[in-house]
């Protein structure tokens, strides 16, 4: 008969990680001593993984409240004023209708590698379960955002097999998902385990290439360019959506930046000058892939932007996101063409937004309407 003591003090590898030899695994299991904030580290952990407390990385479990409170659900925004604008002929001119679509076909599935990139991959290799408690969060919050998408193309009644395949027919969109695939790939192998100065690289690099290049910088040509349709009153469900899964994302971003600097700082073996380079390039060619992805958006001047003004934002974002994991900046001089893009980042506080009034973006029934 299978006892307690077999499950909670044995060498079952789910209570101890993976990379954990048996040997380490029987003796930590059979010690008989409670975890201690001391034993804990957020890659190759021996302690057990199920003890949240005592807390070690109390930022992480912050962040997993902060999240929590500000969750919101797409069908609480409201569509109507989006419908009428779509269906009407001379509503939104055919670049608008371009950027819209391209931005969905994007979208659609970019939160569903994001998740699977948490799931799959990143959860199993985290062993500070502080930060795995935010990671879960994150998981359900990426759900949410490729349900507001569809709640987007649903409501919009827009050709679904176009929207949805865009990332295998959309060149602009597929070399940036293509970018992104072997760092999915590299930690979703069921052989991949930490634990090596090498396997320990492949992951940070991963943590950094989602955190930084991904959330950090692909989504903000969209973000831009849906909130943009916004502030000059189109398309106003769609882009009230897009607030929050800016505000969302953005704590992805920083939870993830957090995240990369603890592993660097128990770390510092890892942080090599070879390493630095190469995360430089990687920066250089997301910045690249993202700016192509804005011209295939904008292939005309709309809304008051254009490309070269995405390119200077992007180059400001890439030197800010390099800033905070400790990397030189990369691009001299680069400015913030978007300033009002901060403001837009802060939900916390009452605010009005493109007619509608949202009061307090936080949890239980979080949006009402007036």
């Amino acid at each position: 008969m299978l006892k307690f003591e077999d499950v909670a003090l044995g060498s079952a590898s789910a209570f101890l990680p993976a990379t954990a030899g048996a040997e380490s695994r029987f003796a930590a299991g059979n010690a008989f001593r409670r975890v201690t904030a001391e034993d804990k580290r957020v890659i190759n952990s021996k302690a057990d993984l199920n003890q949240l407390v005592p807390f070690k990385y109390k930022w992480a479990w912050e962040k997993y409240l902060a999240a929590c409170a500000n969750h919101w659900m797409p069908q609480e925004i409201n569509m109507s004023r989006d419908i009428a604008l779509w269906k009407d002929a001379q509503g939104l001119s055919e670049d608008e209708r371009r950027l819209v679509k391209r931005n969905l076909g994007f979208f659609v599935t970019a939160d569903s590698l994001a998740a699977n990139n948490i799931v799959l991959g990143t959860y199993r290799h985290i062993t500070a379960p502080e930060c795995r408690q935010y990671l879960l969060r994150q998981a359900f919050e990426e759900a949410i955002h490729t349900h507001a998408y569809q709640y987007i193309v649903e409501s919009l009644d827009l050709d679904e097999a176009e929207i949805f395949n865009a990332y295998h027919e959309v060149a602009s969109i597929r070399d940036k998902d293509e970018f992104l695939v072997p760092f999915i790939d590299a930690l979703t192998d069921p052989s991949f385990t930490t634990g090596t100065p090498a396997s320990d690289q492949k992951l940070l690099k991963s943590l950094i290439v989602f955190s930084c290049l991904m959330e950090g910088l692909f989504f903000y040509v969209g973000f831009v360019q849906i909130l943009a349709l916004g502030r000059q009153n189109k398309m106003t469900g769609a882009a009230e959506q897009y607030m929050y899964i800016l505000r969302d994302e953005s704590m992805h971003c920083n939870f993830g930046i957090d995240l990369v600097n603890q592993i660097k700082l128990e770390n510092p073996q890892l942080w090599t000058p070879a390493f630095r380079e190469e995360l430089h390039e990687l920066f250089r060619r997301a910045v690249d892939l993202e700016y192509r992805y804005a011209e295939d958006t904008m292939p005309r001047g709309v809304l008051g932007l254009n490309a070269p003004m995405l390119k200077e934002y992007l180059r400001f974002i890439a030197n800010r996101r390099c800033q905070q994991i400790g990397l030189e900046q990369l691009f001299a001089g680069a400015q913030n063409p978007f300033p009002w893009m901060s403001e837009m980042i802060d939900l916390k506080k009452e605010r009005n937004f493109f007619e509608t009034r949202v009061i307090e973006y936080q949890t239980g029934g979080a949006l009402s309407w007036e």
